[in-house]
């Protein structure tokens, strides 16, 4: 009931995050029972449909992703005042926002459900009988009976993973040896303590941010992928047509080539942060003037918000680059699609939760910094500086990560060649 009047009383902004995390989690569930209709539908083929069911798992993966960046950034759950004097403290508020998500998702669902139910004709008549595209009724399974159970158990899964996961994501924890612990409210009293002397024996220096700390990890996944599905593919390489119709068979998809893609995936997903940081240190290396070190400081104190949502960007743009070459290749002069219905769908769905997930994280970071942004104005800083602050660091961003993309993207398409 409180999620619910937290939803009623929050801003347009909050409300539109949570309508995005709706719209991902009805296309998700959508994928998930379209799935389970052609299962239905074709019991002979069991690795159609066990391959559909398999390729739902990226959507899946970048709905939980934008569930929890939206429950991180939802002021109206997050620690406050108010809910501390209501007995609602950290562990609490991550129960709740965990419940507000689960709830929208919960939603989306139902919104899967009905749209499923509506196209296979099972709530009257559907657009797709008087459309003649009996083929698009037969992938639904249409005339078909769908077992409760499972039905039941795949709109479960997308409101379930996103609970737990904004649970785990947002739970306090205690802060890692040697990082100072976490301001408290604005206006708390802190005791006088003095501190106590330190002798340093070693070299003087800045220890390594916590966001480098996957960089080797991620270039390693990377690399690995990259080689297993040069290796996988062989002397005769998947045909494109293969390789693009999905969801679909694993027929033409060697196990092989679809591993090393998705560890290129996570691997670039997982150096993301490293990469960021990486970016911000070379704007202020050297004798950096204001303008390159406030870029570089906040592109460093930023990484780790940021770094993943930029991550899976470049993971886009990668796939991107190679589906396009490949569906030029697999078009040829005859002009077959290699596309379907549902594969736009997943595609736009992948999409649309890795800009929203990008742009939630930016603002994040934006009103995370709001305090440095108001003592540098107080200070007499121009608004120009933080202006130009802003454009060197995303052409800085540009500079770095497009040549990555565009290095993965061909290390990727490159077996597709011979």
């Amino acid at each position: 009931m409180l999620s619910l009047r937290l939803t009623r009383g929050a801003r347009p902004l909050v409300l539109l995050r949570r309508s995005l995390v709706t719209v991902a989690a009805a296309g998700t569930s959508f994928l998930l029972l379209c799935a389970l209709g052609f299962a239905s539908g074709h019991p002979s083929d069991s690795q159609g449909a066990v391959g559909r069911l398999l390729w739902c798992v990226v959507p899946l993966a970048t709905t939980v992703h934008l569930a929890v960046a939206v429950g991180r950034a939802d002021p109206s759950t997050g620690p406050g005042p108010g809910f501390t004097a209501a007995g609602l403290g950290p562990a609490r508020s991550a129960l709740l926002t965990a419940a507000s998500m689960a709830t929208a998702c919960a939603l989306g669902g139902v919104l899967a459900l009905l749209t499923f139910l509506h196209l296979r004709g099972d709530l009257g008549g559907s657009w797709l009988g008087w459309a003649g595209n009996g083929a698009a009724n037969r992938q639904l399974g249409g005339g078909q009976p769908l077992p409760p159970a499972g039905t039941v158990t795949l709109i479960a899964v997308v409101p379930v993973l996103v609970a737990a996961a904004c649970a785990a994501g947002l739970w306090p924890r205690q802060p890692r040896a040697g990082h100072p612990p976490a301001r408290g409210p604005r206006g708390a009293r802190h005791p006088a303590v003095p501190a106590r002397p330190t002798v340093v024996t070693g070299p003087v220096g800045p220890r390594p941010h916590h966001a480098t700390s996957g960089l080797p990890w991620g270039i390693a996944l990377t690399a690995a992928g990259l080689a297993l599905q040069t290796y996988a593919s062989g002397d005769a390489p998947p045909h494109p047509d293969a390789v693009l119709s999905v969801p679909g068979r694993l027929d033409g998809n060697p196990p092989g080539v679809v591993g090393g893609w998705a560890l290129a995936a996570i691997g670039l997903v997982l150096a993301g942060p490293g990469l960021i940081h990486l970016c911000g240190a070379l704007l202020a290396v050297g004798r950096p003037g204001v303008l390159r070190l406030l870029a570089g400081r906040v592109l460093q104190q930023e990484a780790g918000l940021i770094g993943r949502p930029v991550g899976m960007l470049c993971v886009l743009g990668s796939a991107a680059y190679t589906v396009l070459e490949l569906y030029g290749r697999a078009s040829g002069p005859s002009g077959a699609h290699a596309f379907g219905p549902l594969t736009g769908l997943g595609a736009a769905l992948v999409t649309l939760c890795a800009a929203a997930t990008t742009v939630t994280a930016v603002l994040e970071a934006r009103s995370a910094r709001g305090r440095t942004t108001a003592a540098l104005l107080r200070l007499g800083a121009p608004a120009r500086l933080l202006r130009g602050a802003a454009a060197l660091r995303a052409t800085a961003l540009l500079a770095l990560l497009v040549p990555l993309v565009w290095v993965v993207a061909h290390l990727t398409a490159m077996p597709f060649r011979r």
